[in-house]
């Protein structure tokens, strides 16, 4: 069962009232994973966003792995909005307990209520920007080391 509340506590619902969540909530999916298996894989088609609700994620990008996600964090982002294959793979490092937004609930939102599918899209467009920005400032500071 997707809870409201805890939905809330993610950028992506940032402005989005309980009662327009409530409206979209039979749209978005959820799903339980076992350490080790693998939600998003490098290269494979990939159309959802996941919201961690519980346990933990690897990033790994070519076999190196470059970042623990945890409850709260999201991952998927980038593959719902260009509709590329998986940039990286996202293997499940304890059980795993996500809610998904996939490429077709967004637009089903789109048709659905306007106001909303404006805000989420704001949000996601704000946390792909805070990524970029800190991928930026990696990039200059492993400049400056070598």
């Amino acid at each position: 069962m997707i809870d409201i509340n805890t939905l809330q506590k993610y950028s992506l619902f940032g402005g989005v009232t309980s009662e327009q969540i409530e409206k979209i909530k039979s749209l978005l999916g959820s799903g339980h994973f076992e350490a080790g298996e693998c939600p998003q894989v490098e290269g494979q088609p990939n159309d959802k966003i996941y919201f961690i609700l519980s346990g933990e994620v690897d990033i790994i990008k070519q076999g190196v792995v470059i970042a623990r996600l945890k409850e709260g964090e999201t991952f998927g982002e980038m593959e719902l909005l260009d509709i590329m294959p998986s940039i990286a793979t996202v293997r499940a490092a304890t059980p795993l307990e996500v809610v998904m937004i996939s490429n077709r609930a967004l637009y089903d939102i789109s048709k659905l209520d306007l106001k909303i599918f404006s805000m989420v899209v704001m949000n996601l467009a704000r946390d792909l920007s805070r990524r970029l920005r800190r991928m930026d400032e990696l990039a200059c500071e492993e400049a400056r080391i070598t």
